[in-house]
């Protein structure tokens, strides 16, 4: 931002906030304040950095003394403040020195495979400066013996989430990977997330920072450092599901695209974007979900629902239909693709009561109650009374029913929705935090039948996870919900997964008591407590035997998750025409072989580490 001389002792530019051609942003720097004539936006400096960066009070505060070297004294909490704050300058600086490290390796001649990634996604060298993306050197200890030249120590490194704690000492968390830094509002730089490129490469396709004081995954967003100023005044979010989307989106012209780090779309990420729109009681502002057009990624658009009337912004579903992502869809038909996706986008309402109608067949009568029964719900959710009559009369004319048929059964489900518990409303229990009800009773979990394969490898996981966390917390990352069959086994997870995923605590002990603090019920709590002293299935004690072990469970789990994909993917595919439907039927076939291939290599790392040891066996 340029600012000039307007007399008087006063400086004007174009304002920072909103549009303009016409500079009436003044500031008059002896008395400290700055005001804008056109959005009446005014303040001191606190207030400035506080709108510019979108940062809270103490936020600022702590920004503006860094920068000119003032250091804070905290009076509440003794010397405790003081800790953390020099805490985390270091551990920012680390990751500002990782991030410059990565950069610089890009362009060495081991990242020639990371070039060649980019390349085939039409990113240039610029647009990886641009972004940041850098390289991490196959090497054991190449960013970490280059921190420790700049006085980092290795403690720092660890709880940094830059290094992983060795037997012999400190070596990198991310090797052979391509990175991207991951950034706060204020730009500072938090976490990295890469991906894999080398077949030698065991880990996961894509591998995160863990949780550390710095960097909480739920609370994170990449790409809002770059995107924050355009969400402000386009009044618009565009969440896409991964780097190089984001990176497609920016270079098409959607600056306001932003992406989780590998975590589902939740209530932190939710707070983010209303700071970002200073969204409050009126709907203003769009947020827009961008999602594959195939099942997963209706799926992905349906939970998507559940948050939706968590905060008031307007949201949006942008589907294509062809299932590619920005990025594929920016290479295959140019940016303007991506640009015409978000232009098309429709209403999240629409697309969730659409889906829901299109499982049934309007052609008979049976299916056209059977789809009122499914939608019914959706529209007794719809918070606004002035949306859900007209969606009423939408879903009337979609299915062919009466309106009057409609509106009767949304007040029926209403009026049973006020007088059920709370817990229990429209089945949200699950979706949604509910404030406990004392008059219902705590739920009964039954427990896991042993004679179970799937059963005995689902708790051996979750022991692994318990017990062994800093072997499996890599791989535990790609665990979802829906991995588990046990109801008592999915409960356990969500503890596991609220707590941090394993490898967010290093101390055991604080570890288990994170994972207590996370259960429902007291039920719950005394499975995870069993699951603690129950030994592992494996006879070696020593620590890379556990390592290989915990990852071939896993694995075991996560092939027995591919398997039941699979099966359903089949049967998709056999109810699926390849003269009507060719290009349904042609992604369904290319989606099997890559979960078939996908399936085949979990079974042979979970073989390769089980051996007879195999629970359930």
């Amino acid at each position: 931002m340029t600012l000039r001389p307007a007399g008087g002792g006063s400086l004007k530019g174009l304002c920072p906030f909103h549009e303009e051609r016409s500079p009436s942003f003044h500031v008059t720097p002896a008395k400290g304040f700055f005001h804008c004539f056109g959005c009446q936006a005014g303040g001191d400096v606190i207030d400035f950095v506080r709108k510019y960066d979108q940062l809270d009070f103490a936020e600022a505060v702590e920004k503006l003394a860094g920068r000119v070297g003032i250091v804070l004294r905290y009076e509440e909490g003794g010397a405790a403040p003081d800790r953390q704050r020099g805490q985390r300058v270091r551990l920012v600086d680390a990751h500002r020195e990782a991030a410059r490290f990565y950069e610089e390796m890009l362009g060495s001649p081991g990242a020639g495979v990371g070039r060649e990634f980019l390349s085939a996604r039409d990113f240039d060298a610029d647009a990886a400066a641009h972004f940041g993306v850098g390289f991490a050197p196959e090497g054991w200890d190449a960013l970490t013996k280059h921190l420790r030249s700049k006085g980092f120590t290795d403690p720092e490194m660890i709880t940094a989430g830059l290094a992983v704690a060795g037997q012999r000492g400190a070596y990198d968390r991310f090797r052979g990977r391509l990175v991207w830094p991951i950034r706060d509002l204020s730009g500072d730089v938090i976490g990295f997330g890469a991906r894999k490129l080398l077949e030698s490469d065991q880990g996961p396709k894509y591998l995160n920072t863990p949780e550390t004081p710095l960097y909480k995954k739920s609370q994170v967003l990449y790409g809002v450092d770059l995107a924050r100023r355009e969400i402000s005044k386009q009044q618009r979010a565009v969440i896409v599901e991964g780097y190089t989307d984001v990176m497609a989106a920016h270079l098409s012209g959607v600056p306001t695209a932003v992406a989780t780090c590998g975590t589902a779309f939740g209530h932190e990420h939710i707070k983010i974007l209303r700071r970002l729109l200073m969204d409050q009681d009126e709907f203003r502002g769009e947020v827009i979900f961008t999602f594959d057009g195939d099942a997963a990624g209706r799926k992905a658009a349906l939970r998507a629902f559940e948050d939706d009337q968590r905060f008031v912004a307007q949201t949006y579903v942008a589907i294509e239909p062809h299932g590619l992502d920005p990025c594929e869809l920016r290479q295959q038909h140019g940016p303007e693709a991506v640009r015409e996706l978000v232009a098309r986008r429709v209403p999240l309402f629409q697309f969730a009561i659409r889906s829901a109608i299109a499982d049934h067949d309007l052609d008979t009568a049976e299916g056209r109650v059977a789809a009122l029964r499914a939608s019914a719900p959706l529209l007794a959710r719809i918070k606004d009374q002035a949306l859900r009559p007209e969606y009423a009369r939408l879903v009337a004319g979609w299915i062919g029913i009466e309106q009057s048929v409609v509106t009767d059964e949304v007040r029926r489900l209403s009026r049973a929705d006020a007088k059920a518990p709370a817990q229990h409303r429209s089945g949200r229990a699950a979706n949604q935090q509910q404030e406990p009800v004392s008059s219902v009773a705590t739920p009964t979990w039954e427990r896991p039948d042993p004679r179970s394969t799937a059963a005995s490898v689902e708790r051996e996981a979750i022991k692994c996870a318990l017990q062994i966390p800093l072997h499996v917390d890599a791989w535990y990352a790609t665990v979802e919900p829906n991995a588990y069959t046990v109801p008592l086994h999915v409960a356990v997870h969500g503890a596991i997964a609220g707590a941090g995923l394993p490898g967010s605590v290093s101390n055991g002990h604080d570890w288990i008591e994170a994972v207590l603090l996370h259960c429902p019920d007291d039920q719950v709590r005394a499975y995870v407590r069993e699951l603690v002293v129950d030994p592992l299935h494996t006879n070696d004690a020593s620590d890379e035997d556990r390592r290989v072990y915990g990852l071939a469970v896993l694995a075991r789990l996560l092939e027995m998750d591919a398997t039941r994909r699979t099966v359903e993917l089949k049967h998709r595919l056999q109810r699926t025409s390849p003269t009507d439907e060719p290009e349904a039927y042609n992604r369904m076939f290319a989606d099997l072989l890559g979960l078939e291939q996908v399936r085949r290599q979990l079974r042979e790392q979970a073989l390769g580490g089980l051996g007879t040891d195999e629970p359930g066996r």
